[in-house]
């Protein structure tokens, strides 16, 4: 999934219009170019944005947090602790994330990477 997002930032792809040969702005084999996204974050800013949350979290020692720090496991942190990060996540990067994923998210790594590969993370 990663290399995915990584080759879409890079790539351009020509597509086909149809449906579109009485319209004369659109010419019959008319070919529109698409880019994906280029602003959207790398995976080294994601990941200084979710450190710098869970950092900023009031029971977290901050020297603890790295991005391999497991939040119940190496932080201590309970379930309701866990809501609350991930909650501050979706208000940092302006994202909703489903309760389904969300309970998921228990790690520095799994928020990085949920976060990094989620389609409407931008620079803000």
């Amino acid at each position: 999934m990663a290399l995915r997002a990584a080759v879409l930032r890079h790539v351009r792809v020509a597509v086909q219009t149809r449906g579109l040969e009485s319209n004369p702005w659109f010419p019959s084999g008319s070919i529109r170019l698409m880019s994906s996204h280029d602003d959207h974050l790398t995976k080294e800013e994601v990941a200084d944005r979710v450190l710098s949350v869970i950092k900023s979290f009031p029971k977290v020692d901050p020297s603890r947090v790295t991005p391999e720090v497991h939040f119940q496991k190496d932080l201590g942190l309970d379930s309701l602790d866990n809501v609350e990060i991930v909650m501050a996540l979706e208000e940092e990067f302006k994202l909703e994330i489903p309760d389904k994923e969300a309970d998921k998210i228990d790690s520095c790594n799994l928020a990085i990477e949920y976060i990094h590969n989620h389609p409407t993370v931008q620079l803000i």
